[in-house]
């Protein structure tokens, strides 16, 4: 039994299934779980020492790879004056004045400490400022485990949502709208129907969690269009396309102002740190100003608003983004190439957006939850396990997109392009 089999088997004796977060037990794909204690650059170390090329980057906040000489001096300096105080600091102020900067969309801030945190947030003040109680999400979207988003589809197209976790109750999913995700029409039959109990739409503008699946133009430009027309908020839960795939995020590429953003990993460079954000009148509804409450006593805690604050200050050098996009659309194409030369049955496909791309077991790209369902899974699991030997870090599921940061560079690509070369061989 080598070193991280036997700290599975130990996790298990007092961790739930032996992990803090499902997906790290490799549920999906089978096996071990791979316990990692170190990360440097674009590798991380296993607790046996095997050396791994990293595309999760603790699941997209590691835009410029491990333990960046700027986030660690800026986290190791704020440690020396203290932790934690639970009440305002001057890094609050700053970061919440970069964010506002950055993103036109947002002109007020509030920082919490997790991505569930921004979106049931963001969900509750928009409840409060329109005084209605439907939302809508689309399949395939995760925005966090809050009661009201761990939804599935009912039977119907408009029907409202079930719950798809125990310990859910049917009355608050019953308040969800799950509609399929690219569907234009779909979108439009339930804001003519039900726009007026609708208060908030929300949304992965560039999806990542049913794997990479890009928006099309009409899906976009309908979401905004219908909720501004029939009063709802359109909420961008950008927490894993923030300041990930562009400068000005998802909604910079698509051309669109939401009422409200949730934001999350890369913005805290590593540590828990998120934040919501969006229109001022809608803002205001907040505690201490309006009667919508939301709290927590280590939002905008000091040390992980230094390792955003190091993050952000680094993403905005210029060509960074240009860089780190072309890096990706590099290796998206060369795994495109490889697939080619297999049969569709064999074969894999890729896309790139900004930092972020998405590897399918099929000969095409996805556009919907569905297409994504119709993968070979199977065939996927055989390939991670085939890549986790040749020394390739991918995420262990075929659900979930995977993320290049400006620490990889031509020899990590080329390296990991031959080793998909060689497995997709062997498969």
């Amino acid at each position: 039994m080598n070193r991280n089999e036997q700290l599975f088997a130990a996790a298990q004796q007092h961790i739930p299934g032996g992990v803090n977060s499902p997906v790290r037990a490799f549920g999906s794909v089978g096996g071990t779980p791979r316990f990692f204690k170190k990360g440097e650059g674009a590798y991380v170390w296993d607790a046996d020492g095997k050396k791994y090329i990293d595309y999760v980057g603790s699941w997209g906040p590691l835009i410029l790879g491990h333990a960046h000489p700027a986030v660690i001096e800026a986290v190791t300096r704020t440690a020396q004056n203290g932790m934690s105080f639970g009440a305002p600091t001057e890094g609050e102020v700053e970061i919440a004045d970069l964010l506002c900067q950055m993103l036109p969309s947002m002109q007020q801030v509030r920082l919490v400490s997790s991505g569930t945190e921004a979106t049931m947030s963001a969900i509750r003040l928009a409840r409060g400022f329109t005084g209605r109680d439907k939302l809508v999400k689309f399949e395939g979207c995760y925005h966090g485990h809050a009661d009201s988003l761990l939804v599935k589809a009912g039977s119907g197209l408009l029907t409202f949502g079930n719950p798809s976790s125990a310990g859910v109750p049917a009355a608050v999913a019953a308040d969800t709208i799950v509609l399929p995700y690219n569907d234009v029409a779909a979108l439009e039959t339930l804001f003519a129907e039900q726009g007026d109990k609708i208060a908030a739409l929300i949304v992965e503008p560039i999806a990542g969690n049913m794997n990479l699946v890009q928006p099309s133009k009409a899906f976009v430009a309908a979401m905004r269009k219908l909720t501004q027309d029939h009063g709802a908020v359109l909420i961008y839960d950008e927490v894993m396309t923030g300041f990930r795939v562009g400068l000005q995020c998802s909604q910079g590429l698509h051309g669109i102002t939401p009422d409200l953003t949730c934001l999350g990993k890369v913005v805290g460079g590593g540590l828990p740190l998120a934040a919501f954000g969006g229109r001022a009148d809608i803002m205001g509804k907040l505690a201490p100003l309006g009667p919508v409450y939301q709290a927590g006593t280590l939002s905008g805690n000091p040390l992980a608003v230094a390792a955003g604050m190091a993050t952000l200050q680094e993403i905005s050098k210029p060509g960074f983004f240009e860089a780190l996009t072309a890096k990706t659309k590099a290796f998206a194409d060369g795994l495109n190439a490889i697939g080619a030369q297999f049969p569709s049955d064999k074969t894999i496909s890729a896309q790139a957006v900004g930092g972020m791309f998405g590897i399918y077991c099929s000969p095409s790209i996805p556009h919907s939850y569905n297409d994504v369902m119709n993968s070979d899974r199977a065939r996927f699991n055989a390939f991670f396990h085939a890549m986790l030997e040749e020394g390739v870090y991918l995420a262990p599921s075929a659900f979930e997109a995977g993320f290049v940061s400006a620490a990889h560079d031509d020899i990590d690509i080329q390296y990991t392009l031959h080793a998909t070369q060689r497995v997709l061989q062997n498969l």
